[in-house]
């Protein structure tokens, strides 16, 4: 199993909140968190060590990739000159990092540009990268992409999130075998497919959103979410099934929610 959490926003959180998700991942004891990014809320010194405790108390294997409130806005300096200084004193210099296993590959994307501040991009380079490392998949891995910024939206007024140069991301990406493409920065869950008859991909390739995690910086009612992902290759390879779990404010707990089952392709392009 992996849980994926996203936009946190340390500097934000809510302690009760905080206290259910830590409950609830070390019962769910995943082989793998994935945290797709906006870690804090300022990228202050305090808000990467609180988000640092939290990650180290669950003591799971965790990916961390930065998002855009991940760079400092106000300090202007700092932007300019070590925009990710802090998020590498804290997670490390690797802004893109990959975890493998023999049923997991997941393949950070730092998609982050500190000129642009809200904006995420995937360069050419990056996509390239990607589709090298998802190449070299083994069959019984589930593949994984994490940015920050979403490749598909389904409210128009979130298109102008959209993560840029994202369709030669999604085709070569699908053409090298990925499965999902996780992302956060709208703090909205959902799944959908990106294969259709506009792209007309070389495989099937689905985007999993998630919602924010512990922030009090929830939208339109939308309850602190993470998504539980459920892929067992030696039962069924064909299949991952995405859980949303919710916060309960009633019971000060998450509980698992609408469930989604995602067939994957097994194609790998020459």
């Amino acid at each position: 199993m992996i849980v994926q959490i996203s936009d946190p926003h340390f500097g934000t959180e809510r302690a009760e909140v905080v206290t259910a998700l830590h409950d609830t991942i070390v019962a769910l004891a995943p082989e793998l968190v994935i945290l797709s990014g906006d870690v804090t809320q300022r990228a202050r010194r305090a808000q990467f060590e609180a988000a640092r405790r939290f990650i180290d108390a669950y003591a799971r294997p965790t990916l961390v990739i930065p998002g855009n409130h991940d760079v400092p806005l106000f300090n202007v300096v700092a932007r300019a000159f070590s925009p990710f200084g802090e998020f590498a004193r804290v997670f490390g210099h690797d802004l893109e990092p990959t975890f493998a296993s023999d049923g997991i590959l997941a393949i950070g994307v730092n998609t982050v540009r500190a000129k642009r501040h809200k904006n995420g991009e995937v360069s050419d380079a990056q996509i390239e990268r990607v589709s090298r490392r998802l190449r070299d998949a083994t069959d019984a891995q589930l593949r994984i992409v994490v940015t920050h910024q979403p490749v598909h939206v389904i409210r128009e007024k979130d298109v102008e999130n959209l993560l840029i140069n994202r369709e030669a991301a999604i085709a070569a990406w699908a053409a090298a075998g990925a499965d999902l493409v996780l992302g956060g920065h709208i703090h909205l869950p959902y799944v959908r497919p990106l294969n259709n008859e506009a792209r007309k991909l070389a495989s099937e390739l689905w985007s999993v959103q998630a919602g924010t995690a512990l922030s009090t910086r929830i939208r339109e009612g939308i309850s602190n979410s993470f998504h539980a992902l459920h892929h067992d290759p030696q039962q069924d390879r064909s299949v991952c099934v995405v859980e949303q779990w919710d916060y309960d404010e009633s019971a000060k707990r998450f509980v698992a929610g609408a469930r989604t089952s995602v067939p994957l392709a097994r194609y790998t392009s020459p």
